[in-house]
């Protein structure tokens, strides 16, 4: 389903509540539809602690509608059930407690049908405070609904990557759609891979200009980059076939100590959700990669994808390489000859997830949203396959830690130098 961007720049008249109410329900219907091939059995399983089910995302979405944005500006709202302000929480310590993150599976009531009451209950008061707020109040609520809306959009994308980690744990294998939707396939890159010299200097990095940004994408500030050069496309799976190939999971030479570890204490052998030539499930006798549409031949011209970074940091000591520092990738994004920027795998960059010189968070309770999960964590930039559109920015700065691998998250390569 395509979204129409809106941006939060103050404009007059109703023409510019009717865009964000259009938006508003373009979002929200996005939701409902990638939770539509899903049963409620599917919608109520969580996989493992650090993934969520799909329930739970739709009725957190719609929590962080209510208590951040009609809870403080609407007089007249109330809640659709006080119990969901609890249940659905996240992580945000100043509008109370929560259930614990690892047991969102056990909430097997409020049942589906609940949740989806209450995304109706909490759609139409929103769609009042929209209409009726005043034009002052709505210069301070707009910015609000748009995070709001890009914040569920970060939860469509976790729906994906969330039951694809689930139904990966059933024996059965099952997909999640039988044939991927165009937004999902994957584009064949290039056939060979180039090196595109950059001279480095003083570059601008950050969002400054209009538009939505999170937080963490600013301020916008400079960085000296030394003279380096990147590859022009992602690494594919024909590619990363060779390091398995090559015992590239049996040298620790090629690893970072806390990587080495990972892959002792998990028995990596290759990359989450492939199936070796061996696996009774994988037919054939080749290489297959479990996806969104079920057990497909591995396609050796795609992104390889659903790599830890401790695997993109081997892979790139293994090739004679190193990964991009996010400034470099930033800065190369325009970059002629450069492709797969964006809309393919989200890429692991060798920057820690750090805030920028002068960072401050927002105000209020959205002060949590970004700021202080600033310790301990990598970034990765562009986009994903499963990333909805309009959602992508240069800027973007989405993170995980070290060992995160059921994102579709893959790399491209850096070198040190022009030639």
């Amino acid at each position: 389903m395509s979204i129409t961007p809106f941006s939060t720049a103050p404009a007059a008249g109703t023409a510019w509540r009717r865009a964000l109410a259009q938006r508003y329900d373009q979002v929200r219907a996005c939701s409902l539809a990638l939770a539509a091939p899903l049963s409620a059995e599917d919608q109520g399983v969580q996989s493992m602690p650090d993934a969520s089910p799909t329930k739970w995302h739709l009725a957190h979405t719609s929590w962080f509608f209510e208590a951040v944005v009609l809870m403080p500006n609407d007089g007249g709202y109330r809640p659709f059930d006080e119990r969901f302000l609890r249940l659905f929480n996240s992580y945000y310590e100043s509008l109370g407690p929560r259930h614990p993150r690892p047991q969102r599976g056990l909430l097997t009531r409020p049942s589906l049908d609940e949740v989806q009451a209450y995304r109706a209950h909490v759609d139409a008061a929103m769609r009042g405070l929209i209409g009726s707020a005043g034009d002052t109040a709505w210069q301070a609520l707009a910015p609000l609904v748009e995070l709001g809306l890009n914040h569920e959009q970060q939860h469509q994308e976790l729906i994906l990557t969330d039951i694809l980690h689930a139904l990966s744990c059933n024996p059965m294998l099952p997909a999640y759609l039988p044939h991927e939707p165009p937004v999902l396939r994957l584009a064949t890159p290039p056939p060979a891979q180039r090196w595109l010299a950059q001279e480095g200097g003083v570059r601008e990095v950050g969002h400054g200009g209009a538009g939505f940004a999170f937080d963490n994408e600013g301020p916008r500030h400079q960085v000296l980059l030394q003279p380096y050069r990147i590859a022009d496309r992602l690494v594919s799976c024909g590619d990363y076939e060779q390091f398995i190939a090559d015992g590239g999971y049996r040298n620790p030479a090629l690893w970072l100590s806390d990587g080495w570890a990972a892959v002792q204490a998990g028995g990596w052998q290759h990359p989450a959700y492939w199936l070796a030539p061996d696996d009774p499930r994988a037919p054939a006798g080749h290489w297959q990669v479990f996806g969104l549409s079920g057990v497909r031949p591995l396609d050796a011209a795609a992104p390889v994808a659903q790599l830890s970074f401790y695997e993109a940091a081997a892979y790139a000591e293994w090739a004679g390489a190193r990964l991009p520092t996010e400034f470099e990738w930033e800065a190369a994004f325009d970059a002629p000859g450069i492709a797969q920027m964006t809309g393919q795998v989200w890429q692991w960059t060798r920057s820690s997830y750090d805030p920028y010189p002068g960072f401050r968070p927002w105000q209020g309770a959205v002060a949590e949203y970004n700021g202080k999960f600033m310790v301990g964590q990598v970034v990765l930039r562009g986009s994903s396959s499963a990333t909805p559109d309009g959602h992508a920015r240069p800027t973007y700065r989405n993170f995980f830690p070290p060992a995160a691998r059921w994102q579709f998250s893959g790399l491209r390569l850096a070198r040190d130098g022009t030639c």
